[in-house]
């Protein structure tokens, strides 16, 4: 699975959270100063070639919707981050991020017991 830039992501997290939009839908939930039409437009059609997007036609437009879910991208980004900084360790990873955060043992212990509903 190809990375996305940064204005790609934003506009994958966009449609992930709408489901389904059209380019002006999708730049009205954008934050100011709002890109023009045609940037978010060019976005769109990267996100297709690289097989994240794809379409449907409606009327005379088109509706985009994520066709990677996001837990799927996550999951990659996650798993490169991992290797990439942390020799693969996610060991190292989670201890550099609880060190960051100077998370403290009560911290630990609630992740620790949101992780085991989980299961």
């Amino acid at each position: 699975m190809k990375q996305l830039t940064k204005a790609e992501e934003e506009v994958m997290q966009l449609l992930w959270e709408l489901q389904e939009a059209n380019v002006a839908s999708i730049i009205e939930k954008m934050s100011s100063p709002k890109p023009a039409y045609n940037t978010v437009s060019t976005i769109i059609r990267i996100l297709e070639n690289k097989k994240f997007v794809s379409h449907r036609k409606k009327g005379k437009g088109y509706i985009y919707f994520p066709i990677i879910e996001k837990e799927e991208y996550s999951s990659q980004s996650l798993q490169k981050l991992m290797n990439n900084y942390f020799n693969g360790s996610f060991r190292n990873m989670v201890s550099f991020f609880v060190k960051k955060n100077d998370m403290d043992i009560k911290d630990l212990e609630e992740i620790l017991k949101e992780l085991g509903k989980e299961k």
